[in-house]
């Protein structure tokens, strides 16, 4: 259904049958004092937590990833050249804005102002569904799972600059809601600042309409990220190294490829894991070909959303960020590398499906967030088990959460798929 001042989708559900029911809320615009309480409580103790200045903590600095990985990319990219030779940088140019953004910051080591810009990140978000929930009297149910879920995450959202792509890709759906001449540009320009960044927003385009919207959100995707990316290749020598290194991934032992060798390691396998690409991955009999065969899956996950485009009915406001979780969670499950962090960005999106009453991806964000409790029991707590000893609970444990983004991978494809998808009428 469409507004009768413009051409795009109204709030109002479709009247196609079967189609999901608004879910409001009626108090959505009252002061939401037990969600500010919570958000405010848990990132008091992530604070400290991060900064590892916390009793229950320890020391030992900050996060490796942060305090190591970064500190050394930033070394390189404030000398004005991308790393080259560094088999872990695997990243397109944009992933430069993150890392060197902690070095503006005055009065604080590299390691700190990180920790610092994604706790502001955290909160910035945060304000964000909270402004887009109560805009227009909607359940409050993005922001709760925003709040719960990087909390269930523990700190490793905040040291890792995932949380940075999921903010711009958050922000580039929200925008894309707005009822202005300028709302499919603004959509396509961030989503393609955010895939600069890190590759996977750009399956945020996967659900615009058809007609004048596609053409001009994918117009303006395909301008900024060419300007972007030339501009990066110009300013600073080895922009595109990051794609001989991609080449050679193999099974990161997180992965869904990676469930058959954890067990067949009880039972003779000849193979074992090595440190290698910037990930533990397996490395033995066996493992090229399952390499491959997940290569596959994810080209068939593709044509799946080729024809579902071809066939869906893609006017509801809520498609898009519906079919953006459904196209990104096919690609995570698909893909051989599975890291704690590709759950912030799954949280995030299913926080801006969760801003619309009648989407689709509804029980999917459930199953997403138990999987962000077995994501946190896997890393970091049961990952050495994992890694060097593979021990049955920390197997059991990685089934269980790889299983729950499997069932949430299908149960998203399923009900894109009905919600959007006009049944054939028999002749």
């Amino acid at each position: 259904m469409l507004d009768q001042t413009t051409d795009r989708p109204t709030d109002r559900p479709t009247d196609r049958p079967g189609a999901p029911v608004p879910h409001r809320t009626p108090g959505a615009r009252t002061a939401p004092l037990p969600l500010l309480a919570v958000w405010l409580l848990t990132r008091l103790w992530l604070v400290p937590a991060a900064l590892k200045i916390s009793p229950f903590v320890g020391g030992g600095g900050l996060d490796p990833s942060v305090s190591k990985v970064y500190t050394g990319w930033y070394a390189v990219l404030s000398g004005g050249s991308f790393p080259l030779h560094d088999v872990s940088w695997q990243y397109p140019p944009g992933a430069a804005l993150p890392i060197l953004a902690p070095g503006l910051v005055p009065g604080l080591d590299y390691g700190h102002a990180f920790v610092v810009l994604a706790a502001l990140c955290d909160a910035a978000v945060f304000a964000l569904f909270l402004w887009a929930a109560r805009r227009r009297g909607r359940s409050l149910a993005a922001p709760w799972l925003w709040t719960v879920g990087l909390a269930v995450l523990s700190t490793m959202p905040w040291n890792r600059f995932d949380l940075h792509v999921t903010a711009l890709a958050i922000l580039a759906l929200v925008a894309a809601t707005a009822r202005r001449a300028w709302a499919d540009r603004a959509f396509g320009a961030v989503t393609a600042v955010a895939a600069v960044v890190k590759v996977w927003p750009a399956l945020l385009l996967a659900g615009t309409s058809r007609g004048r919207r596609t053409r001009t959100a994918w117009t303006a995707a395909a301008v900024t990220g060419a300007a972007v990316t030339a501009g990066f290749a110009l300013a600073m020598p080895n922009a595109f190294s990051f794609l001989a290194a991609q080449e050679s991934r193999g099974i990161q032992i997180e992965s869904v490829g990676s469930l058959p060798f954890h067990v067949a390691r009880h039972f003779g396998w000849s193979g074992t894991w090595a440190a290698k690409d910037g990930s533990h991955e397996f490395v033995g009999p066996w493992v090229h070909g399952v390499s491959i065969a997940m290569q596959i899956s994810t080209v068939l996950a593709f044509g799946w959303l080729l024809w579902w485009r071809r066939r869906s009915d893609r006017t509801a406001a809520r498609v898009l960020p519906d079919a953006a979780l459904t196209a990104t969670l096919l690609f995570v499950v698909t893909s051989r590398v599975i890291s704690p962090q590709y759950l912030v960005w799954l949280i995030g999106l299913a926080a801006v499906c969760l801003l619309r009453g009648d989407t689709t991806q509804r029980p999917v964000a459930l199953l997403i967030l138990a999987a962000c409790l077995f994501t946190t029991l896997d890393f970091p707590l049961l990952y050495r088990g994992l890694r060097d000893h593979a021990s049955w609970l920390s197997i059991a444990n990685l089934y269980v959460r790889n299983l729950l983004l499997l069932a949430a991978a299908w149960l998203s494809a399923h009900r894109l798929w009905r919600g959007t998808v006009p049944a054939r009428r028999p002749v």
